[in-house]
């Protein structure tokens, strides 16, 4: 809304409204205004919660200091959606369908997780929301951000291709531009189903290759694909969030860390220069993402404030699956959905320990009769939580390795 307010004012040359079209600016700004909304309103939420309590209920795990959980504040969440929902409206473009499908997902999802919660809270109900209708949320999630990804004529990808002798004559004088080797080449925008591979040169996946059976039919297809492809991102990282909140301020800190990271990859995407310098898939008007992922980041780091060990407050569900999806949408919208298994890497380890965990159980009690299990207690954290580690230690350790992940994401940029 400022930004929308200050770009009209500066047509009548008013001092300073033009800052308002600097993405450094209002990224700045966004990050500071989620800050102070999160630490403001936290308190405030945390307090609301104790008196309707609305609390934890903590199943015996048989964890060290788990009773102390038992009571504390959940449904934080709602903290960390609003420090998001509302810098970003005040500081971002609001016409860009980049924002309008995060702000989309961020309220789809919260109200899924929201609703999660109120279940478990208010219904006395420990498994909340049946798993099947969690999944119609998230893969109707999915179908919009495909679908608008196919249909939408803002979403446009745009390629520099090389003039050749042979191609000379395709293209006219005029469309014609020269690099710093005085060689020729043309810019086209197009709309194609393309992402990034990591530590490949010439790095461009074309989901047609999937349906390349298809052959006349395979441009209509591969959309379906595509579809399908990002139903299966978000259901996929929005759970494996889902299963990392089991730690004082490790599903937050995770998060914090992975939105910063694609916050510099939006940027980078967005900007023609730094886009042909690394050579990457250059996005028109993705670079306004940055100002979604300065509120992304400023909100969780705000968020943690309250839930860093010991916790005053839980992010429940309302947080959990709103962080997921909203990373998931994200990175499917800049392009760098397959970057996912090495930046979202904890939460990656964190699904997989629960999926060879029940499997392995299951396979060992049909065969043996009792079943075997690979690790102590899944998910992950909760394993070395059995080994005797101090939560701090773990959720220290868990950011360590997130962080490691971050700079590798971000230098596969160059190593190819």
């Amino acid at each position: 809304m400022l930004y929308h307010l200050f770009t009209y004012l500066d047509q009548f040359d008013i001092p300073g409204a033009g800052m308002f079209y600097y993405l450094s600016f209002r990224s700045m700004f966004t990050v500071i205004t989620s800050l102070i909304i999160s630490m403001i309103i936290g308190k405030r939420i945390i307090k609301l919660l104790q008196r309707k309590q609305i609390g934890e209920s903590v199943r015996d795990l048989g964890l060290d200091g788990q009773s102390l959980k038992q009571g504390t504040p959940t449904m934080g969440g709602v903290i960390i959606l609003a420090s998001i929902i509302v810098p970003v409206l005040l500081f971002a473009d609001l016409t860009n369908v980049y924002i309008i499908l995060m702000l989309i997902a961020t309220v789809w999802l919260g109200m899924i997780g929201f609703l999660d919660d109120y279940i478990k809270v208010f219904k006395k109900n420990k498994e909340g929301l049946r798993a099947k209708f969690k999944v119609v949320g998230q893969v109707g999630l999915g179908l919009i951000v495909g679908l608008t990804l196919f249909l939408s004529d803002d979403v446009m990808i745009r390629e520099r291709i090389p003039v050749t002798e042979e191609s000379f004559k395709e293209y006219r004088t005029e469309e014609m531009l020269v690099d710093d080797a005085g060689d020729l080449y043309v810019i086209r925008e197009h709309k194609q189903p393309l992402t990034t591979i990591p530590f490949v040169k010439d790095n461009e996946f074309d989901y047609r290759w999937l349906v390349w059976f298809a052959g006349e039919h395979a441009d209509r297809l591969v959309w379906i694909v595509f579809v399908l492809a990002v139903i299966f991102i978000v259901t996929a990282v929005s759970n494996g969030a889902n299963l990392t909140d089991g730690l004082d301020g490790l599903a937050t800190g995770s998060a914090a860390i992975i939105g910063t990271t694609l916050g510099i990859l939006a940027w980078l995407s967005g900007n023609a220069i730094y886009s042909n310098y690394l050579s990457i898939m250059h996005i028109p008007e993705s670079g306004e993402l940055v100002i979604y992922a300065g509120a992304f980041v400023g909100a969780t780091i705000g968020f943690l404030w309250y839930n860093s060990f010991p916790a005053q407050v839980f992010m429940g569900d309302t947080g959990s699956l709103s962080l997921g999806g909203i990373i998931a949408v994200f990175a499917v919208i800049i392009r760098k959905e397959l970057l996912i298994p090495i930046l979202c890497g904890i939460y990656l380890a964190e699904s997989l320990s629960v999926l060879f965990q029940v499997s392995y159980f299951k396979r060992t009690k049909r065969k043996y009769g009792a079943g075997k299990r690979i690790f102590l207690m899944a998910p992950l954290h909760h394993h070395y939580q059995k080994c005797g580690y101090p939560e701090p230690k773990i959720v220290t350790r868990f950011w360590i390795v997130g962080i490691l992940l971050a700079v590798i994401s971000v230098v596969t940029l160059k190593i190819r």
